[in-house]
């Protein structure tokens, strides 16, 4: 047995105790963890909000002396995002291209007008990394293959590697100028809650981060993605112990 192929075994192990205590139904519990989400989303991508900041911002209000107007709308979009998939997976909604740009234009609502909710038309490059970008002409019919690559696997892949690789594939693309890491995050977690997980929740400190950026890129530059799929697998337990440990459920291997 692999290592990622021990993982998925615990993973449908925690899965089964999630369906037998459905935490995830208690609205403190799932307030916590978006609002957690927001923050971490956001700190990957350079926001410098606290957690109680986020959280402030959110729920008070409240503005935040010596923070940007951008950080303020970052946290309050990425968490009204974060609602909206919560919806849709309530009525079940299909996951499309559209929806893609649509989760793209609440998070940069307020914040690029002209680019929110549209693919990019300019060619660009990703600070500190050797991967190009396709050239916008490309970007239509990648996300259009992308998509008919998830309606092939949604039934026959395990849900967390389909969210794991959708992630890699819509960051590899990189089919915005701007906030591909938060949509493409969204788009995974959106996958996962369909399916009764927990949101994985990659936290945006710099160790963290940097494992994050160096998984996607071996994806980007040798096509190997046992690394991201590994990381991600990880990150999902974790949030499932975590949740199933609030509720006082036993977890494995205890």
């Amino acid at each position: 047995m692999t290592v990622l192929e021990a993982l998925l075994h615990d993973m449908d192990v925690l899965k089964a105790q999630l369906d037998q205590a459905r935490p995830l139904q208690y609205p403190g519990i799932l307030q916590a963890l978006d609002i957690e989400y927001t923050y971490e989303s956001n700190r990957i991508e350079g926001n410098t909000l606290t957690l109680r900041e986020t959280d402030l911002i959110i729920h008070k209000g409240l503005t935040v002396g010596g923070k940007s107007m951008r950080e303020h709308l970052e946290a309050i979009n990425h968490y009204e995002a974060v609602l909206w998939l919560r919806e849709l997976v309530q009525h079940s909604s299909p996951l499309t291209e559209t929806l893609i740009c649509q989760l793209h234009g609440l998070i940069l609502r307020g914040i690029d007008r002209e680019n929110a909710g549209h693919y990019r038309r300019v060619p660009v490059m990703i600070s500190g990394s050797r991967h190009i970008p396709p050239q916008p002409w490309q970007v239509p019919v990648l996300m259009e293959d992308c998509l008919a690559w998830y309606d092939s696997e949604r039934h026959a892949l395990h849900p967390v590697l389909l969210a794991a690789e959708l992630h890699e594939r819509i960051a590899t693309i990189h089919p915005f100028i701007d906030g591909n890491g938060r949509t493409a995050r969204l788009v995974m977690n959106l996958i996962l809650l369909q399916n009764g997980y927990p949101i994985a929740n990659i936290p945006g400190d710099t160790e963290s981060r940097l494992s994050y950026y160096d998984a996607l890129e071996i994806c980007n530059l040798t096509g190997n993605k046992n690394p991201f799929l590994l990381l991600i697998a990880q990150y999902v337990i974790a949030m499932m112990e975590r949740v199933l440990a609030v509720v006082g459920t036993i977890k494995i291997g205890d």
